[in-house]
């Protein structure tokens, strides 16, 4: 399950690219607009600045946009820098491997062959799902469209 800070940034991410690509937007606006903590945007907009995805503006015209543009953003980067990697198992993480304590065997494990598919398939969704694909298509729509591929 992602986490709420996740879902928050994700949603954050989708009102700037809709915004004007000139235009800033304070942190006021997108808290009231999506329902989000502003205390707590102010920190996840914090940590997606440093990681360069988006940028502030002082004064009057102040606020957030965004630095990367939205076709270049996908989810699984989000949630990897939100919450870490994506993996159901510390042993099928590919930046924090760990082996699982009660494995014997990772090569006959039936539990990790399992949610090795599982992780592949949510990756490959995650990694090509872009923040411009909420404002093009839909979540839902583009979502089925890489589930059929």
């Amino acid at each position: 399950m992602i986490s709420q800070k996740a879902k928050y940034a994700l949603r954050a991410l989708v009102v700037l690219a809709r915004a004007d690509a000139e235009k800033a937007l304070f942190i006021s606006d997108i808290a009231e607009e999506q329902n989000i903590p502003k205390k707590f945007l102010e920190q996840i907009l914090l940590d997606l600045k440093h990681q360069g995805i988006v940028m502030s503006r002082r004064g009057k015209m102040g606020g957030y946009l965004l630095l990367k543009p939205a076709e270049e953003i996908t989810f699984g980067e989000v949630l990897r820098l939100i919450d870490g990697p994506i993996a159901p198992l510390p042993c099928l993480s590919k930046i924090a491997y760990r082996r699982c304590e009660d494995c014997q065997d990772e090569a006959t494990c039936e539990i990790r062959h399992v949610f090795n598919e599982v992780a592949n398939v949510t990756r490959a969704v995650l990694d090509k799902t872009t923040i411009a694909d909420c404002l093009i298509y839909g979540a839902n729509a583009k979502v089925a469209e890489l589930l059929d591929s």
